[in-house]
């Protein structure tokens, strides 16, 4: 049996039956095939250096504090953003460049297991780290950077001798976003894009990506020609005069402080439906932080914070005021 699949279908048993958790097998050892192979892990890590861009998160939500952290952006403490400080604790991970490996400094760390579901490896990345340490790269069955959260916090879970913890982890993210959405009907149905401003282009990701799979959990659809641009990847940019593009229920513009001074600098905006009807969302540093590492620790940051304001933008009424677009994306 597939063990990641079974996993999966313990988690709907867990949603639907309304319990906490369940028992699962936690013994070494533990085999799990990924997009360059299979790794083998004979005993429990204790050495666990982090090459993904947010699989920390996991990693701490499971109560592992890893050795190193692959930085990302943002600039955060150990690289580590606020939803996850309280589980760094005092641990002092060393910081990997966000560049290319460092497989000195990765082998010199002496590492059991090095996680890199969210890092986008190649072939040859790969062969170079599993010659240091068992290696887990992300599934094969999904685009680059697209494994699911759920799938990718139940595999380091399985990995670190974590499966119960981690199933029902997840189970209980899972309930959260179920209620969230039963307790929004409105947002059934209505179309919805997550959508960037960077090197004067705008652009949007397609339903594969991870922002986009926890809308259409809510409740929201992603408009397909948005899947049809992006083709092999997870987003799809586009020039300005294809603006009308994004004129959907809900506008979430991700705004990252180096990249988008954002939607401002488009001048088309202000005669879209989208703007004109108030139906722009404005995350910000913090908040689109929470928004892509889309982790068991930052979903729940996510939501406490993105709800009121999807509330305002869906409510069909444009003279309401969306609160972050009083500032646009600050």
């Amino acid at each position: 049996m597939n063990k990641s699949l079974s996993i999966l279908q313990r988690i709907s048993a867990v949603l639907v039956l309304g319990v906490s958790s369940v028992t699962v097998w936690a013994d070494y050892p533990v085999s799990i095939t990924h997009k360059f192979g299979t790794i083998t892990l004979t005993d429990a890590p204790t050495r666990v250096v982090s090459v993904g861009y947010s699989d920390q998160d996991d990693l701490l939500a499971l109560g592992i504090k890893p050795v190193a952290i692959r930085d990302w952006y943002g600039d955060m403490p150990f690289a580590t953003w606020p939803w996850a400080q309280d589980e760094l604790g005092s641990a002092t991970p060393v910081v990997l460049s966000r560049d290319a490996l460092d497989f000195e400094a990765i082998a010199a760390l002496q590492p059991d297991l090095i996680v890199g579901i969210s890092s986008g490896m190649s072939a040859d990345d790969y062969a170079k780290l599993s010659k240091i340490a068992p290696t887990l790269a992300q599934s094969a069955d999904y685009i680059e950077y697209g494994m699911p959260w759920q799938e990718r916090t139940l595999w380091i879970g399985q990995a670190l001798d974590q499966t119960e913890s981690a199933t029902a982890l997840v189970a209980r993210i899972e309930q959260r976003i179920a209620q969230e959405k039963s307790a929004h009907p409105e947002f059934q149905d209505k179309q919805a894009a997550v959508a960037f401003y960077y090197s004067g282009q705008p652009g949007v990701y397609s339903s594969s990506d991870l922002r986009s799979r926890l809308l259409t959990q809510l409740g929201f659809q992603i408009p397909s020609v948005y899947d049809e641009l992006a083709g092999a990847s997870f987003y799809a940019s586009f020039s300005e005069e294809r603006l009308d593009l994004l004129n959907v229920d809900v506008l979430l513009w991700l705004s990252a402080s180096d990249a988008l001074n954002a939607a401002d600098a488009i001048p088309m905006r202000q005669f879209m439906p989208f703007y004109q009807q108030g139906r722009e969302v404005f995350v910000g540093d913090t908040l689109g932080g929470a928004f892509s590492f889309l982790s068991p620790l930052s979903i729940e940051f996510l939501l406490d914070n993105l709800i009121p304001e999807l509330e305002l933008a869906v409510d069909g009424d444009p003279t309401t005021v969306v609160p972050s677009s009083l500032s646009d994306h600050q």
